[in-house]
């Protein structure tokens, strides 16, 4: 089985009103370059996050009940290489679904991956990926949250060079944040990151009742230059703006110049010495 195998969209935002009934859909998709069909078995699970840097955690959740109202039409089958299938999902949301996110993943994994109690990506038949629902129910919600950070270094003596940010949501719904980058050689003035470039510019779903921290590479910088770097952060109606001039040198560069610097006041000192002997000198 190729690791090209791909189920798509990785996430969707689904809105849901109580008694409603919504029909959606993902893709499975299996390569020209498989050799074999791909059976699979979906399943759902329970989508949550833990600890500022998202680790994924599929276990129970009582926070999110969506779950319970999914049903996989075909929950298992197969896909023959260079061809997709559509997996069809219908969600019935309850009159008293309570308003605010509800969360879901639907996982799409090999039957050998079942059969044989593994989960893993793309390792020979071994298959698993899943598709993250992020629902949203009608009704009184809560929209409460904070940029925490924005941060970018100063100096660094190897790249890539990498910024942060961090924000926190206390409100019951999923929020986006959205970071745009700029970078801009000081020295040539060539554009590394361009302001008008959308590509530079990425969003990110924040959980509710949690903190995130982000980073983002700077992967197109030179070993050696002078940059600036701006990074704005927009959430929740919050604009955060950071500007900072950052120095990229390498380490050996960096020896060689305060090896340099030494030796010059080393030099200076000892032209100085020289010459206030021979001033003493010329006195007596």
């Amino acid at each position: 089985m190729s690791s090209a195998l791909t189920v798509l969209p990785m996430s969707q935002e689904i809105k849901l009103n109580p008694g409603e009934r919504i029909e959606g859909s993902i893709t499975i998709a299996n390569p020209a370059s498989s050799t074999e069909d791909f059976e699979y078995v979906a399943t759902v699970s329970p989508y949550n996050v833990v600890g500022e840097d998202y680790t994924l955690d599929l276990s129970a959740n009582d926070a999110t009940q969506i779950v319970n109202w999914i049903r996989i039409y075909e929950p298992e089958g197969s896909v023959k290489p260079n061809e997709s299938k559509e997996l069809k999902f219908r969600i019935k949301v309850p009159k008293d679904a309570p308003a605010g996110g509800q969360y879901a993943m639907i996982t799409v994994r090999s039957k050998s991956a079942t059969q044989e109690g593994e989960m893993s990506f793309g390792i020979q038949d071994v298959f698993e990926m899943g598709s993250i629902i992020y629902g949203r129910v009608s009704g009184q919600t809560v929209r409460k949250g904070e940029i925490l950070g924005n941060s970018i270094p100063g100096f660094s003596t190897v790249t890539p060079v990498t910024v942060s940010y961090q924000v926190s949501n206390n409100g019951n719904i999923h929020e986006k944040a959205i970071q745009t980058l700029t970078v801009k050689n000081v020295f040539t003035g060539e554009q590394v990151f361009p302001k008008d470039d959308e590509t530079n510019r990425f969003s990110e779903y924040i959980m509710p009742s949690s903190t995130r921290y982000l980073t983002r590479t700077l992967d197109r910088l030179s070993n050696l230059g002078v940059y600036e770097v701006h990074q704005t952060i927009e959430y929740l109606g919050e604009t955060s703006d950071v500007t900072q001039v950052l120095i990229v040198c390498p380490l050996w560069f960096l020896m060689l110049v305060i090896a340099t610097f030494i030796a010059l006041v080393a030099t200076i000192v000892r032209i100085f010495k020289k010459h206030h002997k021979k001033s003493k000198q010329e006195v007596l």
